[in-house]
This record gives structure tokens, C-alpha cells and sequence, in this order.
């Protein structure tokens, strides 16, 4: 009986020696860590339901755009890929990237776009829908400008590679 007590004392021990530090260090850095600065982007517009309805506009919009169906390559995904699994997709990481805590789970932007040859004529039809439809729900500019920046960053991921 004596080693089992003995025993269990030099656990806890070891398990106080190897953890404190640990703790230590983990309230060290979450004092570093400078205080959120007011409420997310995600949070400013809105939440999923805002962001979703915003993200079904602009797979609606692009789905019927001419200068997408152009592109015999676009054209042909579009029909290929499920539009609700798109419009999931697409909802799920701009809340990512905007602060939710949704994951976005799915290929990444240059394995989804490069085999489509995205031209720049089609990716400034791009923002210009984003900028329509982020327009007519009445988004924000200081947020339009943030979601813009956002979508800009991407850009060399979906034009096509020259």
C-alpha cells in the first residue's frame, strides 16, 4: 500500500513539475495577446444568414453572366459542380475568412480555379457582381471595402497561371 501512495505522490509530481510551466506560459501569452478590436467582419455583417444570402446572389449572378458563360471552361463547371455544394462551399469559407468559426473543408482556390483559365476580364466581372450584389443588400462601404481586400488577396490563386 505504502509504494502505491508513494507511487501517486511522485505522479503528481512530475505531472506538477511538467504542467505548471505550461500554464504559466499559456496565461504569459494570452496577456500578450493584444484585446480584439470590436466586433468581427463576420459579425458586422451579419453572420451566416447575411454572408449565405450574399454568397447565393453572387453564384446566381455569375451562373447567368455573360462574360462567364464565354468561357466554355466555366461554363462546363458550372454545369459539372452542384450549385447548392458551390454555394455551401463559398458560404463556408467567406465566413472563415471574415471571422465566423466556420471551416471551409474544401479544395483549395488555386486547385478549384486553375483548370478553368480565369482571365482578367473574368475576374474584374467578378468583383463587379460582388460590388452589385453587396450594393443592392445594402453592405456597408467601410465592410465592402474590407470584403473586397479579402476576395483581391486571392487573386493570384484563380487567374489562370501564364
Amino acid at each position: 500500500m505504502k509504494k502505491e501512495s508513494v507511487y501517486r505522490k511522485v505522479c503528481l509530481a512530475l505531472a506538477a513539475v511538467l504542467l505548471v510551466p505550461l500554464w504559466v506560459a499559456s496565461a504569459s501569452c494570452a496577456e500578450q495577446r493584444p484585446a480584439p478590436k470590436g466586433p468581427s467582419l463576420y459579425e458586422r455583417v451579419g453572420g451566416i444568414n447575411n454572408i449565405a444570402v450574399l454568397i447565393d446572389d453572387v453564384i446566381e449572378r455569375s451562373y447567368v453572366n455573360e462574360v462567364f458563360k464565354a468561357n466554355p471552361l466555366i461554363e462546363e463547371a458550372h454545369k459539372r459542380y452542384p450549385k447548392a455544394a458551390y454555394k455551401y462551399n463559398a458560404t463556408s469559407l467567406a465566413c472563415m475568412v471574415m471571422g465566423g468559426p466556420q471551416k471551409y473543408t474544401g479544395r483549395s482556390l488555386k486547385d478549384a480555379h486553375q483548370h478553368l483559365l480565369v482571365t482578367e476580364a473574368e475576374w474584374q466581372e467578378l468583383i463587379k457582381i460582388f460590388k452589385e450584389s453587396m450594393n443592392s443588400f445594402k453592405v456597408p462601404h467601410k465592410e465592402q471595402n474590407e470584403i473586397l481586400g479579402i476576395i483581391e488577396s486571392t487573386k493570384g490563386d484563380v487567374l489562370a497561371s501564364h
